[in-house]
């Protein structure tokens, strides 16, 4: 037990130490970024800091499995380097055993980022869209999802219309009992249209079955009017009410499983949704598979020779993991994949293939 906790506690600082280094570069690159994106908007370098620390969270957090992976390197170079590994393994512990305190290590940072972190990330990242949306004087979101069904919103600076759906098509653009509400530039609302179906046409929403109230009458009701087909003119295009989505990151762990529900209740699809939600659950399961594909070709003394070319075949398939992760998560959000083959069977894969390996070429 004593031998476990050294090993994880050097593993654990090997990893906070490479996730610093990653800190520091993507600091540099990233307020470099946010300072090109806002200079044309009159943002001043207190701005790009603090967008550059809020988008900081989320990507040290996707870059997690490549953490994991150098870190393990790191930490199995150390220890051959030192002989503490033949040490380890002469004491009569196997090399599937001196992989158990990182893949530990490993496996509780997989608990506490999904747990912990994913929700501090979700709220970094609308804090971000929210202070760029600010400095670029541009209006945050189009769309939202509720009990209520779908809200959009669409207009001009000179005046603004909210549009509620109980239903839509799976890319929003036919959306089902639907009512527009009108406001004039002072927020004060002017108009009801009520139809049975709306579609998104080239300019405009092409309404069927519609009755429109005149909201700055006495009696509305008197003087409302029905059409068998009506048109209101739209600023929205399919691509932005697509975009208004979102990124999944933006929505916590906790409440993503209750989202994809009004998303399918809305009539959408949710596959990006559903392909992110699995993918954190299975996120354990890829650091821990990182820490054993990384073991694999590491766990050996320096004299032996071809210290380099291992580890440079550890670091590949690493990264070959992790853009076949990424692939398979595009195949999956167009729904060639299901959301559980795309979140568990690479790593489950990569996991299997580096336990051969380590049964292959280590005795014990």
């Amino acid at each position: 037990m004593i031998l476990q906790l050294y090993l994880a506690q050097r593993y654990f600082k090997n990893f906070l130490t490479v996730l610093a280094i990653f800190a520091v570069i993507h600091m540099v690159v990233d307020l470099t970024e946010q300072m090109r994106k806002i200079a044309l908007n009159g943002g001043d370098l207190g701005d790009a800091l603090t967008l550059a620390l809020l988008n900081m969270p989320s990507a040290l957090y996707s870059l997690f499995p490549l953490v994991v992976m150098l870190a393990t390197l790191v930490f199995f170079l150390s220890l051959a380097r030192s002989s503490e590994l033949v040490v380890v393994r002469a004491s009569g512990r196997s090399a599937l055993r001196a992989t158990m305190a990182p893949i530990g290590v490993a496996a509780l940072i997989g608990i506490i980022g999904l747990l912990v972190i994913n929700p501090i990330v979700a709220d970094t990242q609308i804090a971000h869209e929210r202070k760029l949306a600010q400095v670029r004087g541009a209006q945050e979101r189009t769309l939202a999802i509720t009990q209520e069904g779908l809200w959009l919103r669409q207009g001009t600076r000179d005046q603004q219309t909210v549009i509620n759906a109980l239903r839509a098509n799976s890319d929003g653009t036919q959306l089902f009992d639907v009512t527009f509400y009108n406001f004039d530039t002072f927020g004060r609302i002017e108009q009801r249209i009520d139809a049975d179906e709306a579609r998104l046409g080239l300019q405009s929403w092409d309404l069927t079955r519609t009755k429109i109230w005149d909201l700055t009458q006495t009696n509305p009701e008197a003087s409302a009017e029905s059409f068998e087909s009506y048109a209101v003119p739209s600023t929205l295009t399919r691509e932005q009410i697509l975009d208004s989505f979102g990124d999944p990151s933006n929505i916590s762990i906790y409440a993503l499983p209750d989202f994809i529900t009004q998303l399918q209740e809305a009539g959408f699809a949710g596959l990006s949704h559903r392909v992110w939600f699995q993918m954190q659950l299975a996120n354990p399961l890829m650091l821990m598979s990182m820490v054993l594909i990384g073991a694999s070709l590491t766990m050996r003394h320096t004299r032996f020779g071809r210290t380099g070319p291992l580890v440079l075949a550890a670091i590949l398939l690493g990264f070959g993991l992790y853009f076949l992760r990424s692939f398979a998560q595009v195949l999956g959000e167009n729904g060639q994949l299901s959301a559980f083959i795309v979140a568990w069977t690479p790593p489950l894969a990569g996991s299997l293939l580096a336990l051969g390996v380590i049964l292959h070429m280590e005795d014990g």
